[in-house]
């Protein structure tokens, strides 16, 4: 698996990026990636959202720009502070989504104990969960059984920025990060993490 590393992206250009790779990877021209970035402020809709979910635009000061995707889910924020880890794998063989999903939580959970954080599922949603909050978001789709999107971990993301929308699609569902949950960890080191543990993939 590739690695791709950008220090921040908006998400029409990393959105780009993910349809270029997933139509290389069909064509037999790239193999399969983890691409690990960052993006400005914005409410990205999936496919079971509309903008209804959004509450608040402006918040903290600042305009959060609204874009509308192909990704599975409801709508989400990304943000500064927040690892997006795309993963663009190849699921012909197995073509098995839940499993796909599994494995993303899983290479975040294991990366969360590597921070002294103990994560989890929860029968709320898919995702990862600490303590009953959610500390990363998932979403996924898929193209001829080749996946991309991926999963969100909060680092230490301005959480309030989450006010502004049903977070997906649900009311009950506060948000929380691993500064708050004391890990202050650097992004690089999470990466680093990540990237270890992205060999549930292979």
């Amino acid at each position: 698996m590739q690695i791709i590393r950008h220090e921040r992206q908006i998400y029409p250009d990393s959105l780009a990026e993910q349809e270029a790779l997933v139509a290389a990877v069909l064509a037999g021209k790239a193999e399969p990636a983890l691409i690990l970035t960052e993006h400005p402020p914005v409410y990205t809709i999936g496919s079971s959202g509309s903008e209804n979910d959004v509450l608040d635009r402006e918040i903290d000061g600042e305009t959060i720009v609204v874009y509308p995707t192909g990704r599975g889910g409801e709508v989400t924020y990304h943000g500064p502070g927040q690892l997006i880890c795309y993963v663009i794998a190849d699921q012909r063989i197995e073509q098995d989504l839940h499993k796909h999903v599994w494995r993303l939580e899983e290479m975040v959970i294991r990366t969360l104990a590597d921070f002294g954080i103990t994560a989890e599922r929860d029968k709320r949603g898919i995702g990862v969960w600490v303590d009953g909050n959610k500390i990363a978001a998932v979403g996924v789709r898929c193209r001829k059984w080749i996946t991309y999107h991926g999963i969100a971990l909060n680092i230490n993301p301005n959480l309030k920025h989450f006010s502004g929308i049903v977070a997906c699609g649900m009311s009950d569902s506060p948000v929380t990060s691993m500064w708050q949950q004391g890990a202050e960890a650097k992004r690089e080191d999470v990466e680093r993490a990540i990237y270890q543990h992205s060999s549930i993939f292979s």
